[in-house]
This record gives structure tokens, sequence and C-alpha cells, in this order.
């Protein structure tokens, strides 16, 4: 399986889809026939999510060894560690690494709710990302960033030298929460750039395609700045028309984040096909290599 690294280094702009673990067989059977939707637009990697305090471990391996088994594509596991001693941790990345899995993404995950004690052995993701950097040397490792600030990190200066954390510790690129407005992810990234940052920024886009969802990810991923342009488009679409309305601004963010030399560009799907292959479509494009503008694709 391809490194995370050695693929950003390859390609002009990477294109990349994140599902999340399916709870039961139907479930299951609707992530399949998504990703069989979306692998003719020949994604660079894709990559599963991990529940909260290790909740799906289990299904998050399961998935992505089935991903690299029967799909080929290369495969980003989630990985978090708040709440897991280092013999979790070392089972989990034995296992992975013995199933063929090369690259993680190295996270701190939510702290115990009711206060309970974290992990005394890895009390924030850059002492994971040390961990996995040491003993499996060849893994890729990504981390998150956070374009509208963390928002258990109120000061913004702290906020990027936690990051520069994680990046020194051994981390080969960077991952953002979802942002609305590319303003924030051009300001985030120069940001990086002043504290000597200097891995890829991947920009995380999720396509808000109801109304209920909005209101989910408002409550989700807390931070999470709705411009005020933003809110009186929205404003103005029908229940029908909404869809059509939020694949209308991701497409924009994506054309206009592309015009701007972003590595990549990471799409949260919710397991779901229809909007990433809308916004391919209105970009004019069958697939990522097109979209990267590379002409040799074929």
């Amino acid at each position: 399986m391809a490194n995370i690294a050695d693929i950003l280094k390859n390609q002009r702009v990477s294109f990349s889809f994140e599902f999340f673990p399916p709870k039961d067989q139907s479930a299951s059977d609707t992530l399949f026939q998504t990703i069989s939707e979306l692998i003719p637009l020949r994604p660079a990697y894709v990559s599963v999510t991990y529940g909260a305090g290790g909740s799906t471990v289990g299904l998050t391996h399961g998935i992505v060894t089935k991903l690299q088994r029967e799909t080929g594509l290369t495969v980003v596991s989630h990985l978090t560690c708040v709440g897991t001693p280092l013999g979790g941790i070392k089972g989990i990345l034995d296992s992975y690494y013995e199933s063929g899995i090369r690259n993680i993404m190295a996270l701190r995950g939510d702290m115990p709710k009711g206060g309970g004690a974290a992990s005394a052995d890895f009390r924030y993701a850059a002492d994971l990302v040390a961990y996995i950097r040491k003993n499996y040397p060849d893994m890729g490792i990504g981390v998150a960033g956070f374009p509208e600030g963390h928002p258990e990190t109120p000061n913004r200066l702290k906020e990027i030298d936690y990051l520069k954390a994680k990046v020194d510790a051994g981390a080969d690129y960077i991952c953002t929460q979802l942002f609305f407005d590319n303003r924030d992810f051009y300001d985030f990234r120069e940001r990086c750039v002043l504290a000597g940052i200097d891995i890829p920024i991947i920009a995380g886009i999720m396509p808000v395609t109801n109304r209920k969802g909005m209101e989910r990810m408002a409550d989700l991923a807390l931070g999470a700045r709705f411009p005020a342009r933003m809110i009186k488009a929205f404003s103005r679409a029908t229940t029908e028309g909404f869809e059509n309305m939020g694949v209308h601004w991701a497409t924009e963010q994506v054309r206009d984040l592309i015009d701007n030399d972003v590595k990549g560009i990471h799409f949260f799907t919710l397991n779901k096909s229809k909007a990433a292959l809308s916004i391919y479509h209105s970009l004019g494009v069958a697939d990522s290599l097109e979209l990267a503008g590379d002409a040799n694709h074929g």
C-alpha cells in the first residue's frame, strides 16, 4: 500500500474521500455501494474514521482491511489515543501493520465524558505521532488542523504551537477540519508557514445537503463558522433546492482552492456519493486527475 507522504509528493493536487464505519449489514452494503460509485473518480486515497473513545475500533479495522483487500484503494485508518493505554495502541498498530495498512490519521480524540481520566501514556496527539514514528517508521502519519481554531484552545497562538509539536513529532501531512470560507483556510496556511510548518496541508470539505444536517454539523464541528453570505444563500433555498445550493457552495470552494494551489482536498462524504459526484460533474471533469489538471492521466 502506498504511503500518503509519497502520494502527496508525486501529485500536484490530491483528492480523497472520508467514510465512517457502518454499524450493521445494511449500512455496510450502502457504504460499499457508495465506494463503488466513487472509485471511478480515482481518489488518491480514502480514510475511515474512528468512534469516540475508540468505540468503533473493531468496525474501523474491519472496514479498512476489507477496503484494502477488495478495492485496491490506499486506505488511511483514523486512530485516537486519549483513553487507550500503551498496550492497546500497540496492539491496534501491530494488527494494522500485519494487515498491510501503512497509513494512520493520528488523533487525540474526545476527552472522556464526565471528567474521566485520560490515558497516561498518550495525553496528546503529538505523543501518539512520536510513538508511531519511532516504532513504525515506514507508516504514513496524518494529523488534524483547525482553520477556524480548535474549540478547546481559544488561544490561537498556542493552537499553532500544539500543531507544530505534532509536526515536529513526525507527522507527514495535515488534514483540516471542515470550513466554509476559504479565507479561513488561507489564513491558517499562512500562519503555519510563519510557525515553520512546511508539510502538506489538505483542505477538508463537507457539502451541506439539508437543513437538519447543517444544524447537526454545527453541533459536531464545534466552532465551525457559517458565513453570513452562506446563511443568506441557504435561506433562499427551497427544501428541494437545499442540496443543490450545498453542492454549489462546495463546488465553488473546491474551484477556488485549486486555483490557489491547495495541496489536497479531502471530502467528508457521510458515506454518500451524490454530492461528490455532482461537484466533479459541475467542475466539468470525469475524475481526480482531470480535476488536478493532469492532461496526461489517460
